[in-house]
């Protein structure tokens, strides 16, 4: 993100937390502003941004290089005053005490991606509500269908800014881990839903060990966006916090279990040591990862006992699987979308290993677009589709050698 763009965003936040502003109004007027000053500062022209309180309103002003016309200023998530179009104004009602936002950018976007995210479902539940009272009466319903779909496009707005400034929140990109080839695909069901309950996550912990995360949600649309990504950032707290690998399926289960006790999600969970290439694997609910070895040989890493997920009875992955990557050997985790296409789980899971073989020495970061496509060639159940591909490019005899310990 542009230092600029950055500074204006923080500026925003801080004077809407002072004015005790809820986090869904802030996250509104911090996606207008952001769309308003992009093209500006992309092409390096100036711009200026002032906020003062006064009668317990908050009023923003942006003062823009050239006017913005009526018709952008109408796809805004908060739509500002009238003005003469380069000078745009917002007049918010202040809250009865200070909400500050978080400091670090990430954590105020994800505030702002739930505040967000209820909206839409406030939103889709009046949508309803509207066409019940259409189906209960026959007055006016040409007014109240003009006005359903003007909702409707509303909704279509709000998903698209949504969806575009939360992007790098939900599908993080790949980490660095030296001596590693990652890569990443996700395939939504269509172009109207660009992200559902199929997530993933990676990162490097401080011990160097990269750890992954494959996270299906039941259920479609935001609610299982929302309950993905709850999932998705618990694991990733008791990670960094130290809790055992082996346990963590089951200690997110219980942590969640009161807050969102209808949260429904099968887990996958991967754990690598860069330096010796030992991978262990927990899998609650998941279809099997597949190993590709630079020989180009492919097997799937069963469990003698699969787990299950969270929100299931009896949480959490009785056996790990361990297995040690060689130069060249890589490993696809994926979700369900990807072999079951044809609505045939054991004819895609052949097809799978098929086509891993066929691919095993293609480019890393094509390789999971690639599989995609094959395995997609005749589609008659669409379903969300993410598939991870890891692949170990140097082995380290050294750190082999060392009789390191297995990670707990």
């Amino acid at each position: 993100m542009h230092p600029e763009l950055a500074r204006l965003r923080r500026e925003l936040r801080a004077a809407c937390g002072e004015a005790g502003l809820p986090a869904g109004e802030r996250a509104r007027l911090v996606l207008a502003a952001t769309l308003l000053a992009e093209p500006a500062i992309e092409t390096g022209q100036e711009m200026s941004l002032e906020t003062a309180m006064a009668d317990r309103r908050l009023a923003v002003t942006f003062r823009l290089p050239e006017p913005v016309e009526q018709v952008r200023r109408n796809t805004l998530p908060l739509l500002p005053g009238a003005g003469d179009g380069a000078t745009l104004s917002w007049h918010l009602t202040a809250g009865l005490s200070p909400q500050p936002a978080p400091l670090e950018d990430d954590a105020a976007t994800r505030e702002e991606m739930l505040a967000l995210i209820a909206r839409a479902d406030a939103l889709a539940q009046e949508q309803r509500e509207l066409k019940h009272e259409l189906a209960e009466t026959n007055s006016g319903v040409l007014a109240m269908y003009v006005e359903l779909e003007e909702r409707d496009e509303q909704l279509r707005r709000a998903h698209t800014v949504i969806f575009r400034e939360l992007e790098d929140a939900l599908r993080p990109r790949p980490p660095a881990v030296p001596s590693w080839e990652l890569a990443v695909q996700y395939s939504p069901t269509g172009t109207g839903s660009p992200t559902g309950g199929d997530l993933y996550d990676w990162f490097v912990l401080p011990d160097g060990h990269l750890h992954v995360t494959v996270v299906d949600a039941v259920g479609h649309g935001v609610t299982s966006t929302r309950h993905a990504l709850t999932v998705t950032h618990a694991i990733r707290t008791l990670a960094l916090e130290g809790h055992p690998f082996a346990g963590l399926i089951a200690r997110t289960a219980t942590t969640l279990a009161t807050i969102e006790p209808d949260l429904m999600a099968t887990v996958l969970l991967a754990r690598l040591d860069p330096a010796s290439g030992k991978m262990v694997l927990a899998n609650g609910s998941r279809p099997p990862p597949v190993l590709v070895t630079a020989a180009g040989d492919a097997r799937l890493l069963r469990a003698p006992v699969v787990g299950r997920g969270v929100g299931f009875p009896d949480p959490g992955s009785p056996e790990l699987i361990q297995h040690t990557l060689g130069q060249g050997d890589a490993v696809l985790l994926y979700t369900d979308g990807l072999i079951e296409s044809r609505r045939d789980l054991e004819e895609g899971q052949i097809r799978l290993l098929g086509h891993a073989r066929a691919l095993a020495g293609h480019p890393i970061d094509t390789l999971p677009a690639e599989l995609v496509t094959r395995m997609h060639d005749v589609v008659l159940d669409a379903d969300d589709t993410v598939v991870l591909a890891i692949r170990r490019t140097t082995t380290n005899a050294l750190d082999v050698n060392r009789g390191r310990p297995p990670h707990r």
